[in-house]
């Protein structure tokens, strides 16, 4: 079930020392990772200042392009949860006034998206 949830696009969670020592560059000082998850090469990491979203673009993976994401910046979200018959949970994420979510992010039902809500509402609110 692993290699169809990724092949699917849908998420599963990563070790915090896996991705604290991949990407640890990218943080500044009493910057922690929380959360971590990986979609096929894309990572998204939760940390406790900020969202952290990792695209690996391209066939070599070479080029990579990171976007930063500040809590205070996040106006609002969306839980859709995984159904009987569905394969994953979605997670929607929307800036300031944008009219279309600025993230959206599926997860397998391995992973709890009512612990990662509930994570994301304690940061925003």
């Amino acid at each position: 079930m692993g290699i169809l949830n990724k092949l699917l696009g849908n998420a599963s969670e990563v070790s915090i020392d896996k991705l604290q020592e991949k990407y640890g560059q990218l943080l500044i000082e009493k910057e922690e990772i929380e959360l971590g998850f990986m979609l096929l090469r894309d990572v998204f990491m939760f940390t406790n200042k900020r969202l952290i979203l990792i695209d690996v673009q391209g066939l070599t993976g070479s080029k990579v392009e990171y976007k930063f994401l500040p809590y205070k910046n996040i106006s609002r979200f969306s839980l859709e949860t995984a159904g009987t018959f569905d394969l994953d949970a979605e997670l929607k994420i929307w800036i300031s006034s944008e009219n279309t979510p600025t993230v959206s992010k599926k997860f397998n039902k391995s992973i709890d998206i009512y612990e990662v809500q509930r994570y994301l509402a304690t940061k925003v609110m």
